[in-house]
Protein backbone atom coordinates (compact mmCIF):
# COMPACT_ATOMS: atom_id res chain seq x y z
CA UNK A 1 0.00 0.00 0.00
CA UNK A 2 2.83 2.36 1.28
CA UNK A 3 4.64 1.25 -2.11
CA UNK A 4 1.82 2.46 -4.20
CA UNK A 5 1.06 5.72 -2.58
CA UNK A 6 4.84 6.77 -3.17
CA UNK A 7 4.47 5.59 -6.87
CA UNK A 8 1.65 8.00 -7.20
CA UNK A 9 3.31 10.92 -4.98
CA UNK A 10 6.23 10.31 -8.00
CA UNK A 11 3.67 10.43 -10.84
CA UNK A 12 2.08 13.37 -9.28
CA UNK A 13 5.41 15.15 -8.94
CA UNK A 14 6.48 14.04 -12.22
CA UNK A 15 2.97 15.49 -14.41
CA UNK A 16 3.30 18.50 -12.29
CA UNK A 17 7.19 19.17 -13.29
CA UNK A 18 6.18 18.54 -16.84
CA UNK A 19 3.36 20.76 -16.63
CA UNK A 20 5.42 23.83 -14.95
CA UNK A 21 8.10 22.99 -18.21
CA UNK A 22 5.66 22.92 -20.91
CA UNK A 23 5.20 26.69 -21.87
CA UNK A 24 9.04 27.00 -21.53
CA UNK A 25 9.87 24.00 -23.94
CA UNK A 26 6.85 25.02 -26.30
CA UNK A 27 8.50 28.65 -26.67
CA UNK A 28 11.71 27.01 -27.34
CA UNK A 29 10.95 24.50 -29.94
CA UNK A 30 8.26 27.39 -31.32
CA UNK A 31 10.95 30.30 -31.20
CA UNK A 32 14.15 28.70 -31.41
CA UNK A 33 14.23 24.98 -32.62
CA UNK A 34 11.68 25.61 -35.66
CA UNK A 35 13.89 29.09 -36.69
CA UNK A 36 17.08 27.44 -36.19
CA UNK A 37 16.55 24.28 -38.36
CA UNK A 38 14.78 26.57 -41.00
CA UNK A 39 17.89 28.56 -41.36
CA UNK A 40 19.98 25.87 -41.81
CA UNK A 41 17.61 24.15 -44.26
CA UNK A 42 18.17 27.61 -46.10
CA UNK A 43 22.03 27.06 -46.33
CA UNK A 44 21.33 24.45 -48.56
CA UNK A 45 18.57 26.36 -50.72
CA UNK A 46 19.81 28.68 -54.43
CA UNK A 47 18.62 31.54 -55.67
CA UNK A 48 17.75 32.11 -59.23
CA UNK A 49 16.68 35.58 -60.68
CA UNK A 50 16.53 37.47 -57.08
CA UNK A 51 14.16 34.32 -55.80
CA UNK A 52 14.41 31.87 -53.31
CA UNK A 53 14.32 28.00 -54.55
CA UNK A 54 14.08 25.55 -52.24
CA UNK A 55 17.12 23.18 -53.24
CA UNK A 56 19.78 20.81 -51.65
CA UNK A 57 23.17 22.38 -52.83
CA UNK A 58 26.15 23.07 -51.18
CA UNK A 59 27.03 25.89 -53.47
CA UNK A 60 26.90 28.46 -50.75
CA UNK A 61 28.86 26.54 -48.14
CA UNK A 62 31.79 25.97 -50.86
CA UNK A 63 31.56 29.71 -51.73
CA UNK A 64 31.46 31.03 -48.65
CA UNK A 65 33.93 28.93 -46.65
CA UNK A 66 36.53 29.41 -49.44
CA UNK A 67 36.13 33.04 -49.60
CA UNK A 68 38.99 35.23 -48.38
CA UNK A 69 36.80 37.73 -47.27
CA UNK A 70 34.85 35.26 -44.91
CA UNK A 71 37.73 34.00 -43.96
CA UNK A 72 39.68 37.16 -42.78
CA UNK A 73 36.11 38.54 -41.19
CA UNK A 74 35.71 35.31 -38.86
CA UNK A 75 39.65 35.90 -38.15
CA UNK A 76 39.18 39.65 -37.57
CA UNK A 77 35.44 39.09 -35.36
CA UNK A 78 37.08 36.65 -33.06
CA UNK A 79 40.18 38.33 -32.59
CA UNK A 80 38.25 41.38 -32.18
CA UNK A 81 35.48 39.71 -29.64
CA UNK A 82 38.28 38.01 -27.48
CA UNK A 83 40.09 40.69 -27.06
CA UNK A 84 37.43 43.19 -26.00
CA UNK A 85 36.27 40.15 -23.67
CA UNK A 86 39.63 39.71 -22.08
CA UNK A 87 40.10 43.20 -21.64
CA UNK A 88 37.00 44.23 -20.08
CA UNK A 89 36.75 41.43 -17.92
CA UNK A 90 40.71 42.47 -16.54
CA UNK A 91 39.42 45.72 -16.31
CA UNK A 92 36.08 44.82 -14.60
CA UNK A 93 38.37 43.19 -11.60
CA UNK A 94 39.27 46.03 -9.33
CA UNK A 95 36.24 47.55 -9.88
CA UNK A 96 34.09 44.63 -9.02
CA UNK A 97 36.30 43.85 -6.31
CA UNK A 98 35.99 47.27 -4.79
CA UNK A 99 32.19 46.80 -4.70
CA UNK A 100 31.74 43.39 -3.52
CA UNK A 101 35.23 43.54 -0.84
CA UNK A 102 35.37 47.48 0.21
CA UNK A 103 31.93 49.46 -0.11
CA UNK A 104 29.15 49.27 2.13
CA UNK A 105 25.33 47.96 0.81
CA UNK A 106 24.03 51.57 0.14
CA UNK A 107 27.40 52.44 -2.10
CA UNK A 108 26.83 48.77 -3.97
CA UNK A 109 23.10 49.52 -4.21
CA UNK A 110 23.77 52.31 -5.91
CA UNK A 111 26.78 51.68 -7.87
CA UNK A 112 24.96 48.50 -9.24
CA UNK A 113 22.00 51.26 -10.21
CA UNK A 114 24.69 52.95 -12.39
CA UNK A 115 25.43 50.26 -14.39
CA UNK A 116 22.13 49.47 -15.00
CA UNK A 117 21.03 52.48 -16.18
CA UNK A 118 23.11 52.83 -19.74
CA UNK A 119 20.86 49.71 -20.62
CA UNK A 120 17.71 51.81 -20.63
CA UNK A 121 18.57 53.65 -23.69
CA UNK A 122 18.97 51.24 -26.92
CA UNK A 123 22.65 51.00 -28.20
CA UNK A 124 22.37 52.42 -31.58
CA UNK A 125 21.91 55.89 -29.23
CA UNK A 126 24.22 55.42 -27.18
CA UNK A 127 27.00 54.25 -30.37
CA UNK A 128 25.43 57.19 -31.78
CA UNK A 129 26.02 59.97 -28.80
CA UNK A 130 29.37 58.56 -29.47
CA UNK A 131 30.06 59.74 -32.50
CA UNK A 132 29.66 63.67 -31.49
CA UNK A 133 32.73 62.62 -28.61
CA UNK A 134 35.23 60.79 -31.21
CA UNK A 135 34.20 62.44 -34.71
CA UNK A 136 36.56 64.38 -36.27
CA UNK A 137 35.46 67.70 -34.93
CA UNK A 138 33.98 66.08 -31.55
CA UNK A 139 34.16 66.83 -28.03
CA UNK A 140 37.63 64.71 -27.71
CA UNK A 141 39.11 66.31 -30.28
CA UNK A 142 37.99 70.33 -29.80
CA UNK A 143 39.64 69.70 -26.33
CA UNK A 144 42.81 68.33 -27.67
CA UNK A 145 42.64 71.39 -30.21
CA UNK A 146 42.41 73.84 -27.12
CA UNK A 147 45.77 72.07 -25.58
CA UNK A 148 47.67 72.05 -28.77
CA UNK A 149 47.48 67.90 -28.62
CA UNK A 150 47.29 66.30 -32.13
CA UNK A 151 43.60 64.46 -33.00
CA UNK A 152 42.67 61.36 -32.61
CA UNK A 153 41.27 58.70 -35.03
CA UNK A 154 38.80 56.80 -33.80
CA UNK A 155 35.65 56.48 -35.84
CA UNK A 156 35.91 54.36 -39.38
CA UNK A 157 38.50 52.16 -37.24
CA UNK A 158 39.11 48.64 -35.54
CA UNK A 159 39.97 50.92 -32.55
CA UNK A 160 35.98 52.49 -32.77
CA UNK A 161 34.99 49.12 -33.08
CA UNK A 162 36.78 47.59 -29.81
CA UNK A 163 35.29 50.79 -28.03
CA UNK A 164 32.12 49.74 -29.11
CA UNK A 165 32.31 46.66 -27.59
CA UNK A 166 33.81 47.61 -24.27
CA UNK A 167 30.47 50.08 -24.00
CA UNK A 168 28.69 47.26 -24.57
CA UNK A 169 29.80 44.76 -22.49
CA UNK A 170 31.06 46.29 -19.30
CA UNK A 171 28.70 47.24 -17.04
CA UNK A 172 27.15 43.57 -17.40
CA UNK A 173 30.30 42.10 -16.92
CA UNK A 174 31.48 44.41 -13.86
CA UNK A 175 27.76 43.16 -12.39
CA UNK A 176 28.23 39.75 -12.81
CA UNK A 177 31.99 39.61 -11.29
CA UNK A 178 30.28 41.84 -8.52
CA UNK A 179 27.49 39.29 -7.48
CA UNK A 180 30.03 36.61 -8.49
CA UNK A 181 33.10 37.78 -5.76
CA UNK A 182 30.45 38.90 -3.43
CA UNK A 183 29.44 35.36 -2.75
CA UNK A 184 32.74 34.37 -2.08
CA UNK A 185 33.12 32.92 1.19
CA UNK A 186 34.16 34.82 3.56
CA UNK A 187 36.19 32.32 6.18
CA UNK A 188 38.52 31.44 3.30
CA UNK A 189 39.79 34.51 3.05
CA UNK A 190 40.02 34.93 6.87
CA UNK A 191 41.82 31.93 7.04
CA UNK A 192 43.85 32.63 4.13
CA UNK A 193 44.83 35.88 6.34
CA UNK A 194 45.30 34.04 9.39
CA UNK A 195 47.99 32.18 7.44
CA UNK A 196 49.59 35.18 6.51
CA UNK A 197 48.94 35.63 3.02
CA UNK A 198 49.45 38.55 1.30
CA UNK A 199 46.93 40.48 -0.23
CA UNK A 200 47.43 39.61 -3.76
CA UNK A 201 48.14 35.85 -2.99
CA UNK A 202 44.73 36.05 -1.61
CA UNK A 203 42.98 36.84 -4.89
CA UNK A 204 44.73 34.70 -6.89
CA UNK A 205 44.90 31.69 -4.25
CA UNK A 206 41.46 32.03 -3.12
CA UNK A 207 38.97 34.90 -4.29
CA UNK A 208 39.48 34.17 -8.02
CA UNK A 209 39.37 30.48 -7.89
CA UNK A 210 36.20 30.38 -5.58
CA UNK A 211 34.52 33.14 -7.93
CA UNK A 212 35.80 31.41 -11.11
CA UNK A 213 32.54 30.14 -12.28
CA UNK A 214 30.71 33.38 -12.33
CA UNK A 215 34.08 34.95 -13.25
CA UNK A 216 34.29 33.03 -16.86
CA UNK A 217 30.51 33.55 -17.39
CA UNK A 218 31.20 37.18 -17.12
CA UNK A 219 33.51 36.88 -19.66
CA UNK A 220 32.00 34.16 -21.83
CA UNK A 221 28.95 36.62 -22.13
CA UNK A 222 31.27 39.74 -22.69
CA UNK A 223 32.62 37.50 -26.18
CA UNK A 224 28.97 36.71 -27.13
CA UNK A 225 28.01 40.28 -27.18
CA UNK A 226 30.80 41.20 -29.17
CA UNK A 227 30.93 38.36 -31.35
CA UNK A 228 27.20 39.15 -32.62
CA UNK A 229 27.62 42.69 -32.53
CA UNK A 230 26.50 44.72 -35.45
CA UNK A 231 26.05 48.44 -34.32
CA UNK A 232 29.40 48.94 -32.79
CA UNK A 233 31.14 47.55 -36.27
CA UNK A 234 28.97 49.78 -38.26
CA UNK A 235 28.75 53.10 -36.79
CA UNK A 236 31.67 53.16 -35.29
CA UNK A 237 34.30 50.85 -37.13
CA UNK A 238 32.46 52.05 -40.27
CA UNK A 239 32.95 48.49 -41.74
CA UNK A 240 36.37 48.54 -41.88
CA UNK A 241 37.14 46.20 -41.74
CA UNK A 242 33.60 44.30 -41.70
CA UNK A 243 32.60 41.57 -39.35
CA UNK A 244 30.84 38.65 -39.89
CA UNK A 245 27.68 40.44 -38.79
CA UNK A 246 28.08 43.54 -41.38
CA UNK A 247 29.00 40.34 -43.64
CA UNK A 248 25.31 38.67 -43.33
CA UNK A 249 23.39 42.53 -43.73
CA UNK A 250 26.45 42.07 -47.03
CA UNK A 251 25.10 38.89 -48.48
CA UNK A 252 21.36 40.01 -47.98
CA UNK A 253 21.55 43.07 -49.93
CA UNK A 254 23.93 41.78 -52.63
CA UNK A 255 21.20 39.92 -54.76
CA UNK A 256 19.12 39.32 -52.02
CA UNK A 257 21.41 36.38 -51.28
CA UNK A 258 19.96 34.61 -48.14
CA UNK A 259 20.97 31.32 -48.19
CA UNK A 260 24.96 32.38 -48.23
CA UNK A 261 23.76 34.69 -45.24
CA UNK A 262 22.28 31.91 -43.37
CA UNK A 263 25.82 30.34 -43.89
CA UNK A 264 28.09 32.76 -42.04
CA UNK A 265 25.14 32.82 -39.45
CA UNK A 266 24.67 28.90 -38.85
CA UNK A 267 28.94 29.29 -38.58
CA UNK A 268 28.74 32.43 -35.69
CA UNK A 269 26.07 29.61 -34.02
CA UNK A 270 28.60 26.64 -34.38
CA UNK A 271 31.69 28.55 -33.43
CA UNK A 272 29.76 30.30 -29.95
CA UNK A 273 28.67 27.30 -29.28
CA UNK A 274 32.17 25.71 -29.55
CA UNK A 275 33.13 28.49 -27.42
CA UNK A 276 31.22 28.86 -25.06
CA UNK A 277 31.11 24.74 -23.87
CA UNK A 278 34.95 24.93 -24.05
CA UNK A 279 34.97 28.00 -21.75
CA UNK A 280 32.28 26.24 -19.56
CA UNK A 281 33.84 22.98 -18.80
CA UNK A 282 36.51 25.10 -18.02
CA UNK A 283 34.26 26.77 -15.21
CA UNK A 284 32.73 24.06 -13.72
CA UNK A 285 35.50 21.35 -14.00
CA UNK A 286 37.66 20.14 -11.42
CA UNK A 287 40.73 21.79 -10.34
CA UNK A 288 43.52 20.60 -10.87
CA UNK A 289 45.32 18.50 -8.13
Amino acid sequence: MKHRQDAAARHARARFAVALAAPTLIWQIAFFVVPMGFLVAMTFWSVRNFRLQPDFTLANWQTILSAGFFQNAFVYTFAMSAGAALFVSLAAFPAAYALAFRAGPRLRLMAAGLLIVPFFTSLPVRIYSMQIFFSPGGVINSMLAALSLPPISVLNSPTGTFIGFLTLTAPLVVLLQTFALSAVDRQLIEAAQNLRCGRMRTILDVIIPSARVGLVVAGALAFVLAFGDYISPQFLGGSNPPTLSILIADQVKSGNHWPRASVVAVVMIVTLTAVLGLLLKFAYGRKAA
